[in-house]
C-alpha cells in the first residue's frame, strides 16, 4: 500500500488518510514558513497544498491501494509529513507506504517533531541550509516524487535546495511507472493547464526533453534540449558534467537550461544585455549610425538570456527594456521590432554623472497626507491628422477610378511624401515655438531657465542651424503643396526637388553639430534645475506628442535619409514618357551626395568629441604624462574594444587604436563615475610590434621575425590550441621605456580585426610619413659569421669598401649583373673601422684595436694577397678614430681609451704619397719605407672618451665629463657647456649619474647641436642654451647619429628614429633588426640590418628628391 488516495487534476486527494495507531504527544515545534525555501514561480504553482500525514489516525481502507513492489529499501526516510511546503508532482504513481503502524514490520518513522537528520549518519551525504539530506541517483530519469528513491539514486536539484529523485522503473517493465494508470484510476488525464508528454503531466519541477521545445523553461532543474547543441550565440555555454560522490561513478547533469538571471528583475537582464550585444556600425536609409544592433539581434541576445525558442517571448521583454527607455530606435519612431533592418542604440548620456556620495545614497522620502490629483502624461484624444489620409480618401470616386492600379501606387507615394514634408515643417516650428524662443525669452512672466551671458550660445549649440533647415524645407513643403492643390492627381513632382536640393547644404552644418548639441543639453540639465523643470514640462505638451527633444532633434537628419526611399517609390512606378523619369535619378543623386557628406562630417564631430571626452577623463600615473594630442583636428580613434589579462580574466583592459599610437586604459567606477586610468605607456605605432601578426596575416607585419627555432631569438610556435590559451595579442614597445605585454580576445575574429586594423593603419603611418628613398645594396652575401661593421664609398660612390669580422671585402654599388659578388681585397680580422683619403691615396683600417695604412691600390681586387700593397702598415694602438678637417688641414686622431683616461694622437698626412704615382716602380718601393702619416700633436684628457669631432680650428671630444674642447695650438681643455647656465643643469644631473654618453655634435650655422643617448638640444658658441623650448628625447638610446638637413636620424640597433629638427617632432621610425649605420654624406645615409634569415642587408636612404617639410 502505497497510503495516498487517488489523487484529482490538480494533485488534491479525494480523502484524508487516517492511519490507526497511539496519539503521540504534540509536536514540540512547529517549523515556520519565513525559515523555509519560498517558490521561485508562485505564479506557476497550480497544485494545491499538500495533505499532512499523521500517525496518530487509523490506516486507509484497502480499495485504491496497490501492493508493495518487491524492493529493498536501506535505512530511513526524509521525513514528509513534518514539511507543509512541500510540493508535490502531478504525476504522481503508486507509492510504498511511508510509514506502518508499529509492529507491523520493521519499517517506522519518527514523529513530525523529532530532529530530521537523526536518521541519517552519513556523513559524506549533502545536506541543504534547511538540513535537508540530498541523495544521488543513479539514472536520468526524473520525477518528483518524494517517496520512490534510494539512497544512491541520480537527482537533480531546484536552486532553493528541493532534491528532485528519479521516478523508480517497476520490475519487469519498461515504460515508467508513472506512465501507466493506477488500477484505482489515478493516472493522470488531460489537462488545458498541464500539456501531456508521454502519456503523463510534467511536474513544475523537473521537465523532459520533449516537452522542452513546446514550452517556456522552468526555473528549477531541467534536462538539456537538443537545441543546445548549436547556439547562434556563440558564447553560449556547453553541456558540462560534474563527478559525483557515489560509489558508483555516476555523472548529474549541469543546470544550463536556466536562465542566466531572474528574467522578472529588468535591470538584470539590462546588464547582461549590454554585456552581450554586438554593437557596430549599422546603416539604415543611407545614413550611419556607430554603436548600433538591429533587432533581430536584440531579440536573439534576449533570448539566449532567459534561455527560451519563444521569439516572441523574448521580443515582449525586450519592449520591456525599451518601454523604459534602455534602447531606443535611432529615428524614434516605433519600439523593438524582430527585423534585421531596424537599427536601435542605448541611450546613454554624453555627460558624466557627478556624485560626491562615497557610499549608499538613501531617498529622503517624507509620508504623504494621501493621494491628490495628477494630469496624465498622455492625452485621451489623439491630435487630428486631417492631413494625413490615403489619397484615395482625399480624391473623388470617379478621379480615383480614371487611373490604373499602378497610378494609384505612385499618387499614395506622393501623397506619403507630401504629408510628411508637412509633418517634417510643423516639427521644426515646434521646436521653434516650444524651445527656442521659451529659451531666448526676455519677458519676466516667463523667464529663461538659462543665464543671459551663455543663453544665446546654448540655444545655437543645442538647436544649431535647424532654423536653416526650416527656411529651405518650409519653401519645399508649399511648392509641393501647391503642385498637389492645382490637380488632384499630380503629374510629376521630381523637378521640385531638382530645384531644392541644391539648397540642402544646412543638412550637413546641421549633422555634424548634432552630438555637440545633445552633450550641452544634457550638460545643462544636469547641473541647472530650473532647466531640468522646463524639460519636463515641455515634454508632458501636447504639442510634444510624447516625444522627447532627442527625436525632435534627430528630425532632420532622418527626414534626409528618408527621401532617397520615397521616391525610387514613385521612380518605380512612373511611365517612361513623364518628365520624373529624368528628374528623380537627378534629384536621388543629389540628395545621395547630401547624404554621404552628412555622414563623413557627423563622423569627424563624433570622433573629435569622443577625443575630447577621452582626453579629459585620461589620468596617468605620476611621472608618466604623455601628450598624446587627442584635441587635433586630424587626430581619429581607428578602433576600440574590451582585451582580458589573462584567458578566464574578468577584468578588462580598454584598448584605443589612434591614428598615431595605442592607448590601454583600465576603466573603473568611483562614486558611480567612471575612472580612466592609463594600464601602460602608449605606444605608438611607429614603435609597435605585434608578435602574432605574421602568424594571423601573414608577410603583413611592420616587421619580419626569424621563423626558424635554429636563429637565435626566434620563438617556437605553441602547440596548445587556442581554446586552451586564449586568444593573446602581444604589444611589444620598442625603445626606452619599453614593455611586452599580452592581452587576449575573446574569439578569434577579435583578434583578427585588431591585427587588420593595426596593420593597415601602421601602412599608412608609413606612407604618410615616407620622406625618403630607400635602396637595398647588397643583401644575401653577407651571413651571420660574416658581419659588415663598417662601410665607405670610393669612386664618386660607385663603389664600397666594406670592413667585415674576416677581412676587407670591394663591391660595386650598381653590379651590371646580379652574379657578381663582393671579393675581398685585404685578409684581416675583426675590421670595426675604416677610411678612406683618396687626395693622399691612403686607406685607414682599425683592425682588432690596431691601426694600420695601406696604399688605395690595396683595393684593387685584380692584385695578388701577397703584393707589397696587400701589406699595411702599423700605425698605433686605438679604440676609435676619425678624419677631418682642423686648422686648415686634414687630421687623423686615434683614440686610446681606458676606464679612467683618454690618450689622443693627431696625425698629419704625409704629400709623398701624392707624388708616388708619377715615380718608377724601384722608387715606390724606396717610398714604401716612409712614413704616410706624421705625428701631429698628443694630448691626454683624464676620462673615458667616445666620440671625437672637429671644430674650426679645435677639437671637441666626447667623454663622461660631456663635451669637452681642446685647443690644438695650446692643448688646452675646457667644458663646451658653461656651468653659469641653470637651463642646463638637467645635463649636469645625467652625467654625474652616468646615465648618457655625449655621441655627436652638429653645428648649424651659429648654434650647435649636441647629440646624447638620451636627448638632443642646441647651444650657441659661448656654450649657452639656444632655443629654450626645443630638446629631443629620444625613444630609444642612440648609438649613431646622421644630419640630413632638416632631419637628424637617430640609429639604435632595433630602429631608426628620423625628427624634424626645426620642430623636433617624430616624422618617422624605420624598423630592423641589429641596425649599424656605416656612413653619412651629404647625398645618402647606408646602413646595415639583419633580415629574418639573420643575412646582412645593405640599404641607402636618400632624402633628394621627397618633400622636404612633412608635419603631422
Amino acid at each position: 500500500m502505497n497510503g495516498y488516495s487517488q489523487p484529482l487534476i490538480n494533485g488534491n486527494t479525494q480523502q484524508q488518510r487516517q492511519p490507526d495507531g497511539v496519539v503521540p504527544p504534540p509536536p514540540q515545534r512547529q517549523p515556520q514558513p519565513q525559515y523555509l525555501p519560498q517558490p521561485l514561480r508562485p505564479d506557476r504553482q497550480p497544485y494545491g497544498q499538500p495533505q499532512r500525514l499523521d500517525p496518530r489516525a487509523p490506516q486507509p481502507s484497502q480499495q485504491f491501494n496497490r501492493p508493495l513492489p518487491n524492493r529493498a529499501y536501506g535505512g530511513g526516510r526524509p521525513a514528509l509529513n513534518s514539511d507543509n511546503f512541500r510540493s508535490q508532482s502531478l504525476a504522481t504513481s503508486s507509492r510504498p507506504p511511508v510509514f506502518q503502524a508499529a509492529g507491523s514490520n520493521n519499517y517506522s518513522i519518527s514523529p513530525a517533531h523529532a530532529f530530521r537528520q537523526q536518521p541519517y549518519m552519513n556523513h559524506l551525504a549533502r545536506t541543504t541550509a534547511q538540513g535537508r539530506v540530498v541523495p544521488d541517483r543513479p539514472s536520468d530519469e526524473r520525477t518528483m516524487s518524494m517517496s520512490s528513491y534510494t539512497r544512491d539514486s541520480e537527482y537533480a536539484q531546484t536552486m532553493s535546495g528541493r532534491v528532485i529523485p528519479n521516478r523508480r522503473r517497476e520490475s519487469g517493465g519498461g515504460e515508467l511507472s508513472g506512465d501507466q494508470p493506477s488500477p484505482g484510476g489515478s493516472g493522470n488525464a488531460p489537462s488545458p493547464i498541464s500539456p501531456i508528454v508521454k502519456g503523463r503531466a510534467p511536474s513544475q519541477g523537473s521537465v523532459g526533453q520533449s516537452s522542452i521545445q513546446s514550452r517556456s523553461m522552468s526555473m528549477a532543474s531541467t534536462l538539456n534540449s537538443p537545441s543546445e547543441q548549436f547556439d547562434p550565440i556563440g558564447q553560449r555555454p556547453s553541456v558540462q558534467k560534474s563527478n559525483s560522490q557515489s560509489t558508483s561513478n555516476t555523472t548529474m547533469i549541469a543546470q544550463r537550461r536556466s536562465p542566466l538571471v531572474y528574467p522578472a528583475l529588468l535591470s538584470r537582464v539590462a546588464d547582461v544585455f549590454r554585456e552581450r550585444i554586438n554593437l557596430g556600425e549599422k546603416e539604415k536609409d543611407g545614413l550611419l549610425y556607430k554603436n548600433a544592433f538591429t533587432g533581430y539581434e536584440a531579440v536573439e541576445v534576449i533570448a539566449f538570456i532567459i534561455k527560451t525558442t519563444d521569439r516572441n517571448l523574448a521580443l515582449l521583454l525586450g519592449r520591456s527594456l525599451d518601454a523604459q527607455k534602455f534602447f531606443h530606435e535611432v529615428t524614434y519612431a516605433h519600439r523593438l521590432r524582430d527585423s534585421p533592418s531596424e537599427v536601435y542604440q542605448f541611450k546613454e548620456t554624453l555627460l558624466e554623472e557627478t556624485s560626491d556620495v562615497n557610499g549608499q545614497a538613501r531617498l529622503n522620502i517624507k509620508p504623504q497626507p494621501g493621494l491628490k490629483r495628477e494630469d496624465s502624461k498622455s492625452s485621451l484624444h489623439d491630435e487630428k491628422n486631417d492631413e494625413q489620409k490615403l489619397w484615395i480618401n482625399t480624391v473623388s470616386k470617379e478621379v480615383a477610378d480614371s487611373v490604373g492600379d499602378k497610378e494609384k501606387k505612385r499618387q499614395e507615394i506622393i501623397s506619403e511624401l507630401m504629408y510628411t514634408e508637412r509633418d517634417f515643417v510643423k516639427d521644426l516650428e515646434y521646436l521653434r515655438d516650444f524651445w527656442m524662443k521659451p529659451l531666448r525669452s526676455t519677458n519676466p512672466a516667463t523667464p529663461s531657465p538659462i543665464p543671459e551671458h551663455r543663453r544665446e550660445k546654448f540655444v545655437r549649440t543645442v538647436f544649431s542651424n535647424c532654423q536653416e533647415v526650416y527656411a529651405v524645407n518650409y519653401r519645399m513643403a508649399e511648392a509641393l503643396t501647391r503642385r498637389q492643390q492645382e490637380n488632384p492627381i499630380v503629374r510629376n513632382i521630381g523637378d521640385i526637388f531638382v530645384y531644392f536640393v541644391p539648397n540642402f547644404t544646412p543638412f550637413i552644418k546641421y549633422g555634424s553639430n548634432q552630438l555637440f548639441g545633445k552633450y550641452e543639453f544634457e550638460k545643462e540639465k544636469a547641473s541647472n534645475p530650473a532647466f531640468t523643470r522646463f524639460v519636463d514640462e515641455t515634454e508632458r505638451r501636447v504639442e510634444s506628442r510624447k516625444l522627447e527633444l532627442n527625436g525632435y532633434l534627430t528630425k532632420p537628419t532622418t527626414r534626409l535619409a528618408r527621401y532617397p526611399l520615397l521616391l525610387e517609390g514613385i521612380l518605380k512606378c512612373t511611365a517612361d514618357d513623364n518628365p520624373d523619369k529624368i528628374d528623380i535619378p537627378k534629384a536621388i543623386a543629389g540628395i545621395r551626395d547630401v547624404l554621404s557628406r552628412v555622414n563623413v562630417e557627423s563622423g569627424k564631430a563624433e570622433n573629435h568629441f569622443n577625443l575630447m571626452q577621452l582626453n579629459q577623463q585620461l589620468k596617468f600615473r605620476p611621472g608618466e604624462y604623455m601628450d598624446l594630442k587627442l584635441t587635433e583636428e586630424t587626430r581619429q580613434i581607428v578602433f576600440k574594444g574590451a582585451l582580458k589579462k589573462g584567458p578566464s580574466d574578468t577584468g578588462d583592459i580598454q584598448a584605443y587604436l589612434f591614428d598615431h599610437a595605442v592607448l590601454l586604459v583600465r576603466v573603473k567606477m568611483i562614486n558611480k563615475r567612471e575612472d580612466f586610468k592609463v594600464y601602460k605607456k602608449p605606444i605608438p605605432l611607429e614603435l609597435l610590434v605585434i608578435t602574432q601578426m605574421d602568424e594571423i596575416i601573414p608577410k603583413m607585419g611592420i616587421t619580419k621575425r626569424p621563423s626558424s627555432s635554429m636563429i637565435p631569438g626566434a620563438k617556437s610556435i605553441t602547440t596548445s590550441t587556442p581554446k586552451e590559451q586564449g586568444f593573446p595579442i602581444t604589444f611589444k614597445h620598442l625603445g626606452r621605456g619599453g614593455y611586452e605585454l599580452t592581452l587576449y580576445c575573446t574569439t578569434q575574429i577579435q583578434r583578427r580585426k585588431w591585427m587588420e586594423h593595426i596593420e593597415a593603419q601602421q601602412r599608412k603611418v608609413r606612407e604618410r610619413s615616407n620622406i625618403y628613398t630607400k635602396t637595398i645594396l647588397n643583401e644575401g652575401f653577407f651571413t651571420a659569421t660574416i658581419r659588415v661593421n663598417c662601410c665607405v664609398p670610393i669612386d664618386g660612390g660607385r663603389k664600397l669598401v666594406l670592413g667585415t669580422d674576416f677581412g676587407v671585402y670591394v663591391c660595386d654599388r650598381k653590379p651590371k649583373d646580379a652574379s657578381i659578388k663582393p671579393k675581398r681585397v685585404l685578409d684581416v680580422k675583426m675590421v670595426t673601422q675604416i677610411d678612406v683619403l683618396e687626395q693622399h691615396q691612403i686607406l685607414l683600417v682599425l683592425s682588432d684595436k690596431q691601426m694600420y695604412s695601406y696604399p688605395t691600390e690595396a683595393l684593387d681586387p685584380e692584385e695578388s694577397q701577397a703584393a707589397p700593397s696587400k701589406r699595411g702598415r702599423k700605425i698605433c694602438h686605438a679604440s676609435f678614430f676619425k678624419v677631418g678637417v682642423c686648422v686648415g688641414q686634414h687630421l687623423v686622431c686615434c683614440v686610446k681609451t681606458s676606464a679612467l683616461s683618454s690618450t689622443i694622437k693627431v696625425y698629419e698626412p704625409v704629400d709623398s704619397m701624392t707624388k708616388a704615382k708619377k715615380k718608377s716602380g724601384l722608387a715606390k718601393m724606396l717610398a714604401g719605407g716612409h712614413d704616410v702619416l706624421k705625428p701631429f700633436k698628443e694630448f691626454y684628457i683624464p676620462t673615458e672618451s667616445n666620440s671625437i669631432h672637429f671644430l674650426r680650428s679645435k677639437l671637441c671630444v666626447g667623454c663622461a665629463r660631456g663635451f669637452e674642447v681642446v685647443s690644438l695650438e695650446t692643448l688646452e681643455t675646457q667644458s663646451l657647456l658653461d656651468q653659469a647656465d641653470t637651463s642646463l643643469d638637467f645635463v649636469a644631473r645625467k652625467e654625474n649619474n652616468n646615465g648618457i654618453k655625449p655621441i655627436h655634435i652638429e653645428r648649424l650655422a651659429s648654434e650647435f647641436l649636441l647629440c646624447y643617448t638620451d636627448f638632443s638640444f642646441f647651444v650657441n658658441r659661448n656654450g649657452w642654451r639656444a632655443r629654450p623650448d626645443w630638446k629631443i628625447t629620444w625613444e630609444g638610446s642612440p648609438q649613431a647619429f646622421a644630419i640630413f638637413n632638416p632631419y637628424i636620424l637617430a640609429f639604435e640597433p632595433s630602429f631608426i628614429e628620423v625628427r624634424h629638427m626645426e620642430t623636433g617632432e617624430l616624422v618617422h621610425i624605420l624598423t630592423a633588426k641589429n641596425i649599424r649605420m656605416l656612413h653619412s654624406s651629404t647625398r645618402e645615409i647606408l646602413y646595415a640590418y639583419e633580415d629574418e634569415m639573420g643575412e646582412d642587408v645593405i640599404a641607402s636612404l636618400d632624402f633628394w628628391g621627397r618633400p622636404q617639410s612633412p608635419r603631422q
